[in-house]
């Protein structure tokens, strides 16, 4: 609302009709197309922050854009051109008063005299205040009365430099409507000087800002979520690969069990993570000398990810350490850790193979739970280990699980793996590739080579999800 004494100044020049059309139309058409995007944001899953923060980014745009076009719209109403359609369309607009919602009704003016404490404001202004037109408008005095009370000291400071010292304003504060309903405007203005320079009014001009301060505050708090769960996701990965560290055995490279004597076996064992690095499981592998002189040797998986997976696999691999010591016979064991599942405060599935070798016979026992069966390899060419009956881990009470003996000799390769080792998205997932290993064992001299021999062929990014593979090749 410019003062009358600054009529002297030139008249700005106004953009040409065309160009302002032309950009009305531009914003018309991204504001559509942001639109479409938020649209197709809903669709999405609600609960994940990510969405939610660019769901919130694109209102704010649109909210932004919505205000452009109103500007522009303002402009071109201003602007003289050809009286077509378009035209009467806003002649009608301007007769029948702003719609609830536009910038015209979003948008007043204000002018208090300091010479005769007159106060001028324009109708739109006593919309947004949400008072009737025939009140008093509220002078410079009373306008804090409907402030609330932690923003009064910023309209306070906003109107002395203005008054005093003679500076613009520029800035926000909060109403509270006779309604009670709260709105945040933007306030700018200026001191209007008299012929000696003397402040003799000011003027300001008020908007309704709270949509898009809203919208603004869902963008913060989207944002914040996203950092909260992406600080609680590397919390919790980082604690489920500390905890999965300190499960797993201590043991790095090769470890020879039992560590002195015939028929001893040369071990070992590598964790191979998934193409995700957030995907920690319930894999495990174990390798250990039992009191009576065997060697247990057990994989398995608990399904799940994250903490959860981690703590149970934890717990069933404890209870099998235990048990195996305790000389279970590995079918019983499996019924055991099956109980185990079944009774647990948090149930989950899994698969798993128990293995018990004793060197001075030479024989395997071994029985399995829903688990891929150990690969054997000999003399240049390897095959699958007939699996014993047996079902996942937690599938069914009181489930049978069948138990079976094979005999081995020096030289042999065998090889206990998570499914999650072949379980790829090309052409070479599947046991068949585990057994195109074959000749590279033959020529193998320790456990260790055939583990490298593995990690080399399986740990591409390409997996699918993460995996253990334990070997053990039994001496002479």
């Amino acid at each position: 609302m410019p003062s009358p004494l600054f009529a002297d100044r030139p008249a700005p020049q106004l953009p040409a009709h065309d160009a302002v059309d032309d950009l009305i139309h531009r914003t018309r058409r991204l504001r559509g197309d942001v639109d479409a995007v938020r649209r197709d944001a809903v669709m999405f899953d609600e609960d994940d922050p990510q969405l939610r923060w660019q769901r919130a980014l694109c209102e704010l745009a649109v909210h932004h854009l919505d205000t452009l076009g109103e500007h522009l719209g303002q402009l071109k109403a201003g602007l003289p051109g050809p009286r077509g359609e378009d035209s009467a369309s806003e002649d009608e607009e301007a007769a029948d008063g702003p719609r609830a919602g536009s910038l015209l009704s979003r948008v007043g003016s204000a002018e208090w005299n300091l010479l005769t404490d007159e106060s001028s404001w324009s109708e739109e202004l006593y919309e947004i205040f949400g008072r009737p037109l025939d009140s008093a408008p509220l002078s410079l005095d009373d306008l804090p009365s409907v402030l609330l009370p932690e923003d009064q000291p910023v309209l306070t400071a906003m109107v002395t430099g203005c008054l005093v010292d003679g500076r613009p304003m520029d800035g926000e504060f909060r109403i509270v409507r006779p309604d009670g309903g709260t709105r945040t405007l933007h306030m700018t203005g200026e001191p209007v000087l008299d012929g000696e320079g003397c402040t003799a009014s000011m003027w300001a001009v008020l908007r309704d800002v709270s949509e898009l301060r809203r919208s603004e505050q869902a963008v913060t708090r989207s944002r914040a979520s996203v950092r909260r769960e992406k600080h609680i996701e590397r919390t919790e990965h980082r604690m489920a690969v500390e905890l999965q560290e300190t499960v797993l055995p201590p043991w790095r490279g090769s470890l020879r069990l039992p560590p002195q004597g015939p028929g001893a076996l040369d071990i070992a064992a590598h964790y191979l993570p998934s193409a995700s690095s957030g995907l920690i499981g319930g894999d495990w592998y174990d390798a250990m000398e039992l009191p009576d002189g065997r060697t247990l040797l057990t994989v398995g998986d608990l399904t799940g990810h994250g903490i959860p997976a981690t703590s149970a696999m934890a717990m069933l691999l404890g209870a099998l350490r235990g048990m195996a010591v305790a000389g279970i016979e590995p079918g019983a064991l499996m019924g055991h850790l099956n109980q185990v599942l079944e009774t647990s405060i948090q149930p989950a599935l899994g698969s798993a193979l128990c293995c018990r070798f004793d060197p001075g016979t030479s024989v395997l026992s071994w029985a399995q739970a829903g688990h891929p069966a150990p690969l054997l390899f000999r003399g240049g060419s390897g095959r699958l280990l007939p699996p014993p009956d047996g079902i996942l881990l937690g599938a069914a009470p009181q489930a049978v699980f069948e138990q079976d003996e094979v005999r081995l000799f020096p030289g042999d390769v065998l090889v206990l793996h998570t499914d999650g080792l072949t379980r790829r998205g090309d052409r070479g997932a599947g046991p068949e590739a585990l057994l195109d290993l074959a000749p590279r064992f033959a020529d193998a001299r320790t456990a260790q080579e055939c583990v490298r021999g593995l990690v080399e062929k399986f740990g591409g990014t390409e997996r699918l999800d993460d995996a253990c593979v334990l070997v053990a090749r039994i001496g002479a």
